[in-house]
């Protein structure tokens, strides 16, 4: 098996088929045991989603004219990955890549060429790249103008940081262990670990590590969540009785982190629309020792699912176009279309108006997105407060974000965390 053409075929089905790189690498992964491969090709796979743009330029100046076939082009821009960003030697590089393929005689000679002719003129070519916006920045020209219209003081940062590898962060079950006492299970196991001070259950790693080399996760004590998450629970101020609903609930971290904070909850109902995402929410739960209410059903159509009685805290996840979170999924780059976000902030408005119902008067909903994009967020909910007269915000007063027209804005690598907003309305 060669790791790079495994590489080179998982590329391919995000670039030529849109599959999303943790779908193909799952599949990938079927056939392969050992974890160093897997590793390797993972690092591949997002390094070369990461930097596309900027390594699709530079193979367009290597190139006399376009390569159609997407094995092919797939694993020249990994072999040039490579060459510009792992610690591979160059001569291994080149050697390995060209073996990869080897079942296309044209094409060996072809990915040769180009990689020594990089490895030959590379400060030229990286010049060059510098110089054109898009390959500089690693990003398609469509969403460069709009996160430099939308935040224009914050927009290098922007780039900069969704392009580079987040950290791990952990989110300590305080129902179950204190943090202070999870973070010396930690340093008892050699891992090297600090607290996040503006939220206390978050726990941010100095290096990544398999989960089941942290102590206590089979047992429920700790959870992978990112910390602009993790402000979520907190922000829905859950009390002992309340009845809660988590909207567009998959894969479920925030379900269980309102669980972790408020055991005393009349009850939790979970909705997302996706089956098989929803067993995601339930292994969450089950590994958790929690226990929720969980829904397959459309959240822009309650009537389908919602038994009548009001709930007094609702937390709405909101479908969005994902851009805080690049970092993590690094092909959203390369999927995401400027129409799209239309489509996304025309759902979420849709969902939004449908729970809004089954809020009581006195509740709060917490509205939230992984986006860093103002009409999906701030705008949303400007709009919905003009056109809902029982509807108010409650101001969000935290050392995090940006406060805005209505909420709070989280800019991508700000203090490590994702692009996160937020906003609170309470029912009147």
């Amino acid at each position: 098996m060669n790791t790079r053409l495994v590489a080179a075929r998982v590329l391919s089905r995000v670039l030529q088929d849109g599959q999303s790189l943790t779908a193909a690498l799952d599949n990938a992964f079927l056939s392969i045991e050992s974890g160093k491969d897997r590793a390797f090709i993972q690092a591949l796979c997002y390094g070369v989603c990461r930097q596309f743009h900027r390594l699709d330029f530079i193979l367009s100046q290597l190139l006399d004219k376009p390569l159609k076939d997407a094995d092919v082009k797939s694993l020249a821009l990994v072999g040039l990955y490579q060459l510009k960003f792992m610690r591979v030697k160059p001569h291994a590089a080149v050697s390995e890549t060209v073996l990869a393929a080897r079942k296309k005689p044209w094409a060996k000679s072809l990915i040769n060429a180009v990689l020594r002719t990089y490895l030959r003129e590379q400060e030229e070519l990286e010049h060059k790249a510098d110089k054109f916006q898009v390959a500089a920045l690693s990003h398609p020209d469509w969403l460069i103008k709009q996160i430099e219209q939308d935040w224009p003081e914050q927009a290098l940062t922007i780039f900069l940081e969704n392009n580079q590898q987040p950290p791990m962060v952990l989110r300590a079950n305080l129902a179950k262990t204190s943090r202070e006492h999870y973070l010396q299970l930690l340093t008892e196991q050699g891992i090297e670990a600090e607290a996040v001070g503006f939220c206390r259950s978050a726990i941010r790693l100095d290096k990544p590590v398999p989960v089941d080399l942290l102590p206590g996760f089979a047992e429920g004590m700790v959870s992978v969540q990112d910390a602009a998450a993790q402000l979520a629970a907190g922000l829905l101020d859950v009390q002992p009785g309340h009845r809660v609903l988590d909207v567009c609930a998959a894969p479920g971290g925030k379900t269980a982190h309102i669980l972790e904070t408020q055991a005393q909850l009349k009850k939790l109902v979970a909705v997302d629309i996706d089956a098989s995402r929803m067993l995601r929410v339930s292994e969450n739960c089950q590994r958790l020792g929690l226990q929720a209410t969980l829904v397959v059903g459309d959240a822009a159509n309650p009537e389908g699912w919602w038994d009548g009685q009001p709930f007094d805290r609702i937390l709405l996840d909101a479908p969005c176009s994902a851009l805080g979170v690049i970092r993590r999924h690094p092909d959203i780059k390369l999927l995401r279309r400027a129409e799209d976000i239309g489509q996304l902030q025309a759902m979420q408005k849709t969902i939004l108006q449908a729970v809004w119902p089954l809020l009581a008067p006195g509740g709060l909903l917490v509205y939230a997105t992984c986006s860093i994009l103002k009409q999906e967020n701030e705008q949303q909910v400007q709009a919905f407060l003009a056109e809902h007269n029982d509807a108010a915000e409650l101001p969000i007063e935290a050392g995090w974000g940006i406060s805005g027209i209505c909420g709070r804005q989280i800019i991508t690598g700000e203090s490590a965390m994702d692009g996160f907003y937020y906003a609170r309305i309470s029912k009147q």
